[in-house]
């Protein structure tokens, strides 16, 4: 398990840092002489909260905002907890027969993945599990929406999300896609051994070869529609509805 440290840039990302996740800010750099009233505001309420705050040249603070527009502030920030690949297995082995995943395949809406955390910790999983690429990171705005599950649950990030499907697979989790066309409803399942649902993201759903890697394609029926299918969910509603029917099937 690591912890990271990023930076933020931006008067509203720093301002919005301190406003909403100030414990995870460990320092702000700020334009030295700028005389900007957000920036003065900057200054007065890290410097309330015990954070240090550095004035600065312009060239430092280019030198940290790696080329993005930094409008005379920054903030380094302790990112959220995440757990190595190679860490799965073994939550997977303490779990004993009960593993119950989350797997996201290239949400990109950090407000969805937030819930998804939210939504994940209440049902009690044993991990939730994101691509390193093409998808949104645990960032403040995901650990403000989580309401603190982002700290609370192992968020494993992976390389290669076909071959963690497989890894999964040879320990015997059964790997469940959800997917608007399927014929087969979730209610229909048996969801009280070792578990994975894995949903896409919100443009395209299930990549092609993440459906290939599943086990089987399932639905959640919505008899209000006409014609149901999962995309007319919103994937963090998709994400609490099939996590709490496996909860639901557990305490019987």
């Amino acid at each position: 398990m690591s912890k990271d440290n990023q930076w933020i840039v931006g008067i509203n990302a720093v301002a919005a840092a301190l406003e909403h996740d100030a414990e995870h800010v460990r320092e702000v750099l700020l334009e030295a002489g700028a005389k900007n009233p957000r920036i003065v505001e900057i200054e007065g309420a890290a410097r309330r909260m015990g954070i240090d705050v550095r004035r600065v040249a312009q060239q430092a603070l280019d030198g940290v905002a790696g080329g993005l527009r930094h409008q005379g502030a920054a903030a380094r920030y302790a990112a959220a907890k995440t757990w190595d690949e190679h860490e799965l297995s073994a939550l997977v082995e303490a779990a004993e027969g009960r593993a119950l995943l989350l797997v996201l395949d290239g949400v990109q809406d950090p407000h969805n993945l937030g819930a998804c955390l939210r939504s994940a910790a209440a049902a009690g999983v044993t991990a939730v599990v994101i691509p390193k690429d093409k998808a949104v990171q645990v960032n403040a705005t995901v650990r403000k929406t989580s309401a603190g599950a982002a700290d609370s649950i192992p968020v494993v990030r992976v390389t290669n999300l076909s071959r963690t499907l497989r890894d999964l697979q040879k320990q015997g989790v059964w790997i469940y896609g959800l997917a608007g066309e399927a014929q087969s409803s979730l209610y229909a399942l048996d969801l009280r051994g070792n578990v994975a649902f894995v949903l896409g993201g919100e443009a395209d759903g299930l990549r092609r070869l993440t459906r290939e890697h599943c086990d089987q394609l399932v639905t959640i029926p919505m008899p209000g529609l006409a014609s149901a299918a999962v995309e007319s969910l919103n994937v963090s509603v998709a994400a609490g509805v099939t996590l709490f029917e496996a909860v639901r099937q557990r305490q019987q």
